[in-house]
C-alpha cells in the first residue's frame, strides 16, 4: 500500500464520522447558519437596503428579502465590479466564478474567503466518505483526472475571474498535485477538441485511477481512447475504479459509459455549481446525495408549481416533505441572498436530508399545458430502455406545434449508439411511459390534442457537432434535456439520419 492510501484510511474515517454525526443535526446547523449570515449581512450595502438585522427571523427575513435571479442580483455585482467593498459580503470577494447564462449573458458569481471552503472541503469530503464506505483507498496512489475549463484567470477589476472548475484548479492540495493529470498548460487549452487530444496523449501510457467529469464529455473522452487503442477503458487503465461525476442526470449515460469501460466501476455523484457546492453522495447503499447543511449555505425551497407565482411559499428545511419538487433557493457566505439557483430537486430521505436533482426550471415542455420536466422524461426513457435495450449518446425534446392541418407532438432527438432492434415499439413504450409519468400529457392524448411523440435519429456525433457549432462544446456545457421552443431542435436539423 503506497503511503497516500495508508494515510488516507485513518482521516477519511475520521471525516466520515464527523459527517455521520452532523447529518443528525442539520436543522441546527440551517439556524445557526441563517443567524451568522443575518448578522453578517446586516453589515453590508445589500443588508442596509433590506433591513436585515441581527436577531431577525426567518419570517421577518423572508418577507424583507425577494427570491431573485441573477439579472436582479446584478446591480449589486456591478457594484462590487467597480471596486466597491461591503456589498453582498464583506470586504470584497477573492474571484468571481464567470459563467453563461441564458437571458443575463455572462455571470460573474462571487467567491469570498468564507465561501470558498464549501467548494474545495465537499469534494474532499465525497472522496473520503467513499474511502469510508468501501474501504478503496488504492486509488489514491495513481493519478487523478478532472475534465474542466481553463485554469488561467483574467481580472474583473482587482478581482482574478475564470471558470469555477479552473479556481479550484488553484485549490488542490499539495499531496495531490502529482497523481493530478492533465497538465496546467494541456488544461489552459481553450479549444476543446485540441484539448482533449493533448488529454488522451498525457495519459493514455499513465495508471489511471480516477476520473471526474460531466458525463457526455467522460464519454467523449472514452471514445478518443477507443479509437486510439482499439481496446476497452478497462484494459487501457486496469487499475481504473472510481468515477466522479455531476451536472446531469447519470442514468442516461450510464450503460454506454459502462460499455466503454468494459466492467463496472463505482460512481460519486455530485452536486457543484459557481454560486455553491449543495450535495454530495456520502453512501454506495442509498438514493441521492447529502445536502450540505452545515457549509455557509442557508437553503430555502419553494415547490416547483410556485416558482413564477409572485409571492411564492417559502419553506426552510424543517418544512420540506418527501418527494415534492421544489425550485432550490440559496442564502450563503458568498452574498447570495434569496437566490434562485434555477435547479429543482425532490427528497428522497428526511433523516438524513437527501435529494435527487430533479431538473431545471426553465427546462420544461408546457406548450400544450402538460408541464412535462426533466425527471419525467429521463425516467420515461429508463423505463423503456429496460423494455427495449439500447445505447443512448445523447437527447432532447422539443414541442412540434402544427399550424393549420395536422396534430401536434413531442419531437424526441436522440443519438444512439446501439439502436433499439424494434424503433416502431420503442417509439410506442417511449410515449406509453411518459403518459404514466405525466398525467397532463396523458390526458392530451387521451383526448386527441396530442399525437404520440415521434423520434429524430440525431447521427453519430450529432450532439457534438451541434454543440461545436453552438461555441459550447467541453467545460462545463450541457445539452438541455428539454425546452419549450424550437431552437435546440431546429440546431439539430443539419444533423439528423435522412
Amino acid at each position: 500500500m503506497n503511503y497516500k492510501s495508508l494515510l488516507a484510511k485513518p482521516f477519511a474515517n475520521v471525516i466520515h464520522n464527523s459527517i455521520r454525526k452532523g447529518m443528525m443535526h442539520a436543522v441546527q446547523h440551517q439556524d445557526l447558519i441563517f443567524k451568522n449570515l443575518v448578522k453578517q449581512g446586516a453589515k453590508t450595502q445589500f443588508g442596509k437596503d433590506h433591513r436585515l438585522s441581527a436577531g431577525m427571523d426567518y419570517k421577518a427575513f423572508s418577507q424583507a428579502v425577494p427570491i431573485r435571479d441573477y439579472e436582479l442580483m446584478k446591480p449589486y455585482i456591478e457594484q462590487i465590479k467597480a471596486g466597491k467593498p461591503n456589498i453582498l459580503w464583506k470586504g470584497k470577494p477573492i474571484y468571481f466564478a464567470k459563467t453563461s447564462g441564458t437571458t443575463s449573458g455572462v455571470k460573474y458569481i462571487p467567491i469570498t474567503k468564507d465561501s470558498i471552503p464549501n467548494h474545495i472541503q465537499t469534494a474532499r469530503n465525497a472522496l473520503f466518505c467513499y474511502m469510508a464506505e468501501t474501504g478503496n483507498t488504492a486509488f489514491a496512489n495513481g493519478k487523478m483526472i478532472f475534465l474542466s475549463g481553463s485554469p488561467v484567470l483574467e481580472r474583473t477589476g482587482d478581482i482574478p475571474t475564470g471558470r469555477l472548475s479552473g479556481i479550484v484548479n488553484h485549490h488542490i492540495p499539495a499531496y495531490l498535485r502529482s497523481n493530478q493529470l492533465p497538465s496546467f498548460e494541456t488544461n489552459c487549452i481553450e479549444d476543446w477538441e485540441t484539448k482533449l487530444d493533448k488529454i488522451v496523449q498525457e495519459t493514455l501510457n499513465k495508471d489511471m485511477t480516477l476520473i471526474s467529469g460531466i458525463p457526455p464529455w467522460m464519454q467523449m473522452y472514452f471514445d478518443r481512447l477507443i479509437e486510439r487503442t482499439g481496446k476497452k477503458i478497462s484494459d487501457i487503465f486496469p487499475h481504473f475504479s472510481v468515477m466522479v461525476q455531476g451536472g446531469v442526470n447519470f442514468q442516461p449515460y450510464r450503460a454506454r459509459l459502462m460499455e466503454s469501460i468494459g466492467k463496472q466501476v463505482d460512481s460519486i455523484e455530485l452536486f457543484p455549481a459557481s454560486e455553491g457546492f449543495f450535495a454530495f453522495q456520502d453512501t454506495m447503499d442509498q438514493e441521492g446525495m447529502l445536502l450540505n447543511t452545515n457549509s455557509g449555505i442557508f437553503f430555502e425551497f419553494i415547490p416547483a408549481a410556485e416558482i413564477f407565482n409572485e409571492s411564492p411559499t417559502r419553506l426552510s428545511l424543517k418544512e420540506v416533505k418527501l418527494g415534492e419538487n421544489y425550485a432550490l433557493i440559496i442564502n450563503s457566505n458568498a452574498g447570495l441572498w434569496g437566490y434562485n439557483i434555477g435547479d429543482t430537486v425532490k427528497f428522497v430521505s428526511l433523516n438524513p436530508y437527501r435529494i435527487l436533482v430533479t431538473g431545471r426550471i426553465k427546462h420544461f415542455i408546457s406548450a400544450f399545458g402538460e408541464h412535462v420536466i426533466g425527471e419525467e422524461v429521463e425516467a420515461a426513457l429508463q423505463m423503456t430502455l429496460e423494455k427495449h435495450p439500447a445505447k443512448i449518446t445523447e437527447f432532447t425534446v422539443a414541442p412540434l406545434i402544427q399550424q393549420g392541418e395536422g396534430k401536434s407532438y413531442h419531437e424526441w432527438y436522440i443519438e444512439f449508439e446501439t439502436p433499439p432492434s424494434d424503433k416502431q415499439a420503442f417509439s410506442l413504450s417511449l410515449n406509453e411511459a411518459l403518459s404514466r409519468k405525466n398525467v397532463y400529457y396523458q390526458d392530451l392524448m387521451q383526448g386527441n390534442i396530442l399525437l404520440p411523440l415521434q423520434i429524430r435519429e440525431v447521427q453519430k456525433n450529432g450532439f457534438i457537432q451541434y454543440m461545436k457549432a453552438e461555441g459550447k462544446l467541453g467545460g462545463q456545457n450541457k445539452v438541455p434535456r428539454l425546452s419549450n421552443d424550437r431552437k435546440i431542435a431546429e440546431g439539430l436539423q443539419q444533423f439528423l439520419i435522412a
